[in-house]
């Protein structure tokens, strides 16, 4: 089978598309035929050994968290799933970008008919630690959180998380953008100079929680509207968390079965839509992370094998 791989940390060059064995499940494992794969940033910053201290690297290594796609083949003891079932699902193992991925059981669940495999394929990385950031930062009804990156894959997420539970969601973007967002109930701002005054405008009153998404000084300028340090997320600004005293809940605190089976069945309601950038062939993964790490990106950009 095909898969993407990598034999030392680097650039956009390292990544390399490699016949590799088609895994075989053991215990508790399934074999799943990827019909689409998320890319996330994190994934770029382990390839480039920035998180090598939180997670280590064994070379050759493969990448990806998130999948969805077809039961090939189950293990002893992989209860509940049959060759032929249609699932959305994840793996520790940094393998989901390949033809095949081998998962834990309790790894997947069933992809809801309404779901395109192109949403659940980019949806587990994205949508737990969006899930993550909402619960951190104690979001209720009638309060006002202001999300940084609001059309981003993690925050595009939040936003809608956050409009569900009944939050008034200002949303900072790009000119680009603004449209979308208001589109999806969001109140749009424009980041840039001046960003203070036109949130607190947007407010007309008290901004109650910050949900950081893309890092450079947001977690300041959160302090600086009065926003509490414990109502304070961000999931990239980690020198802010100790600076002070922000919390940086990602999709460690969220990443559970439970939380995916809930979210996919959101987007099968109606309740959540995953936005995909764009998608492109498994052999076009350095192109996908070039744009990915333009950071313009609307939602997700996933992989096809």
């Amino acid at each position: 089978m095909k898969a993407v791989v990598f034999d030392h940390f680097g650039g956009l060059d390292v990544l390399q598309i490699k016949e590799v064995p088609v895994p075989k499940p053991g215990t508790s494992q399934v074999l799943v035929r990827v019909k689409a794969a998320g890319i996330n940033p994190g994934e770029a910053s382990i390839r480039e050994g920035k998180l090598n201290h939180m997670f280590p690297t064994v070379f050759p290594s493969g990448e990806g968290s998130d999948f969805s796609g077809i039961v090939e083949e189950i293990g002893e003891g992989s209860q509940g799933f049959e060759v032929g079932n249609e699932v959305i699902g994840f793996t520790n193992n940094r393998n989901s970008h390949a033809e095949y991925v081998l998962a834990e059981a309790d790894q997947l669940v069933f992809k809801p008919k309404a779901v395109s495999w192109e949403e659940g394929g980019a949806l587990f990385v994205v949508g737990t630690t969006a899930w993550a950031c909402v619960h951190a930062v104690n979001l209720k009804a009638g309060e006002t959180v202001v999300v940084s990156g609001a059309a981003g894959g993690v925050g595009s997420i939040v936003i809608q998380l956050a409009k569900n539970i009944g939050a008034k969601v200002i949303g900072l973007a790009g000119e680009a953008n603004q449209d979308w967002l208001a589109g999806k109930g969001i109140v749009p701002v424009v980041y840039g100079n001046g960003q203070l005054e036109r949130i607190q405008k947007a407010a007309g009153g008290p901004i109650h929680a910050f949900i950081d998404t893309y890092g450079q000084g947001y977690a300041e300028l959160a302090l600086e509207l009065g926003v509490s340090p414990q109502r304070i997320n961000t999931i990239i600004d980690f020198e802010a968390v100790h600076k002070f005293g922000i919390k940086a809940e990602g999709s460690g605190k969220a990443a559970t079965k439970e939380v995916l089976k809930a979210l996919s069945e959101m987007i099968a309601t109606g309740k959540l839509v995953i936005p995909i950038a764009k998608s492109f062939p498994l052999d076009q993964v350095i192109e996908a992370f070039r744009a990915l790490e333009d950071r313009h990106t609307r939602g997700k950009i996933v992989l096809i094998p």
